[in-house]
């Protein structure tokens, strides 16, 4: 292995639950991957606009539900970041050995997947019976900055 080999940086991709992605979090991540040159795909049941770069594509799969979860799931490799609020998405991409990312800048882990596995459902069910459980708060702009920061300890780390 030459001198340059083992410098350079591991290759990872972002890859972007697209269909439910904030626009704010969408921009931040253009930038990213324009900045520092990281392939980042957006993937999505519908047609996207996306921010022209070598760098960052769209792939719009068919509609039906989790078909762009399974999609990223298939291309996904060990070390790679989804952005994703869905939580069995980002089950699956930790189980695959990638990282998962929320646009609320909260990292998945195996310490807290399960758990957050676990109230999904119990809420699912909840809403199943009838029960009005509400939405998530609306985006704030501490939500974008925390994922901002989120986004950056990840990348300073690699």
């Amino acid at each position: 292995m030459t001198s340059a080999q083992t410098t350079e940086k591991p290759k990872f991709q972002i890859w972007v639950d697209a269909d439910a992605c904030p626009n704010p979090m969408k921009e931040i991540l253009y930038r990213v991957a324009k900045r520092l040159g990281i392939q980042t795909t957006f993937v999505a049941n519908q047609e996207l606009q996306i921010s022209a770069s070598p760098h960052i594509k769209a792939v719009q799969v068919g509609s039906g539900l989790n078909i762009a979860d399974e999609y990223i799931v298939a291309q996904l490799e060990p070390g790679d970041l989804v952005i994703t609020a869905d939580i069995p998405l980002a089950a699956e991409a930790i189980a695959k050995g990638g990282y998962a990312l929320n646009p609320r800048g909260e990292f998945y882990n195996e310490g807290n997947i399960r758990e957050r596995l676990s109230m999904r459902n119990f809420m699912e069910e909840l809403r199943n019976g009838g029960v009005e459980t509400g939405g998530p708060p609306a985006l704030s702009q501490r939500d974008r900055q925390a994922f901002a920061n989120a986004l950056d300890r990840f990348l300073a780390r690699r």
